[in-house]
């Protein structure tokens, strides 16, 4: 476990520094899904192969909160997907890093960035592809969206236990909290109401992280891992923070951040 959070920490510098460089991106739901990518790509919970990354036998992972760009991206390029100094093109024109995913970059199924349709095309494609696990994160603001409780009623229907649903549950969006902006809670009642498998972690620990994400494999029915995150997790300026939803850090703000995540 202090192996892959010495990975997800060196990613979230990874990530912080493409968005500097950018001088564009959202650090803060970058910085709050990165354990969960962590796990999924580094823990042996996503089937894949980066030097084949079309395997017709391959697990699908869908960012559906496409804006945490910067998070998959890193992951990905460490993972071999692509060669690590695209990086330092992120959201420049031409790049195969746009702001948001889009499947010109090897490792990313469908383009994403507004809001609410990862999960229905998951169903999708978990409808298509019944032998493999199809994986989507969603982020706790993207609930607000009317199509992720249509997709969580299809899930339900259709018994996709080849689906699991991951809230990155920071409670924070671009304009304040969930809470104050447009109150999603009770999200794990919701989704049992739709008849899904719910579970609640907490999404920086590991070791919650990999025992749900393998038991949510095996299950008869679609999952949904609500996970309690801190958005801006690791930079000591953005931490619960939502003005750092879509603000670079600054200089001094990266060298407090990179020491605080090396140590």
């Amino acid at each position: 476990m202090q192996n892959l959070q010495k990975i997800a920490n060196q990613l979230r510098i990874i990530a912080l520094e493409m968005i500097c460089e950018a001088n564009s991106g959202h650090p803060g739901g970058s910085l709050s899904a990165m354990d969960i990518l962590v796990a999924l790509y580094f823990g042996g919970i996503l089937k894949h192969n980066p030097k084949k990354p079309e395997d017709p036998k391959r697990d699908f992972f869908i960012l559906s909160k496409g804006h945490a760009s910067a998070a998959l991206y890193a992951v990905l390029a460490e993972r071999g997907f692509f060669l690590k100094k695209e990086l330092a093109k992120f959201r420049q024109i031409n790049s195969i890093l746009q702001g948001h995913p889009t499947p010109q970059t090897l490792g990313v199924e469908v383009a994403t960035g507004s809001l609410g349709q990862g999960l229905s095309f998951s169903v999708g494609l978990a409808l298509a592809k019944s032998k493999q696990h199809i994986f989507t994160l969603l982020g706790d603001g993207e609930l607000q969206e009317g199509q992720v409780w249509e997709a969580a009623m299809s899930a339900s229907h259709f018994k996709l236990g080849n689906l699991t649903a991951i809230v990155d549950h920071n409670s924070l969006q671009i304009d304040g909290s969930n809470s104050e902006v447009m109150n999603v809670a009770p999200i794990a009642d919701k989704f049992k109401s739709f008849g899904w498998n719910v579970v609640e972690i907490d999404g920086h620990n590991f070791t919650e992280i990999l025992r749900e994400l393998r038991k949510a494999k095996t299950a008869q029915k679609p999952t949904v891992i609500v996970a309690k995150t801190v958005k801006g997790k690791g930079a000591p300026c953005a931490e619960n923070n939502f003005a750092y939803h879509g603000v670079p850090l600054s200089v001094e703000e990266m060298q407090e951040t990179r020491k605080n995540l090396v140590e």
